[in-house]
């Protein structure tokens, strides 16, 4: 007969900067979807890399949609071409570390923006 024991619990510790990592990641991803959806929302229009296509003033504009929401849109545009086209798992993958280092990137910068603004 074999007798199981339950496993001893084992204290997982996190490095404060993993922890600020995780943060910005996170904040960088929602923040993303948050940005391009709130723009279809009041522009009736879907966000995308295409905006910086158009020229002029409406090109300038939507820079910073487009930058910040860069995570959503690389993500969203994968996720499409390999159901619709079957792009390959070498590609969907590159693709999404190439989103997550900008939503890093990107959420590192709101963290410290709110930080600055005293929100956070």
């Amino acid at each position: 007969m074999v007798c199981w024991y339950p496993l001893e619990a084992v204290p997982v510790t996190l490095e404060p900067s993993a922890v600020e990592a995780l943060k910005s990641l996170v904040l960088g991803f929602a923040f993303a979807g948050l940005l391009a959806s709130a723009f279809e929302l009041f522009t009736q229009k879907r966000a995308g890399f295409e905006l910086l296509q158009g020229g002029g003033v409406g090109a300038v504009a939507s820079v910073p949609v487009v930058v910040f929401s860069a995570p959503f849109l690389i993500l969203r545009n994968t996720v499409r071409g390999r159901q619709i086209e079957g792009r390959p798992f070498f590609f969907v993958m590159a693709a999404s570390m190439i989103a997550s280092l900008w939503s890093l990137i990107s959420g590192r910068v709101v963290l410290d923006l709110l930080m600055m603004f005293g929100a956070a």
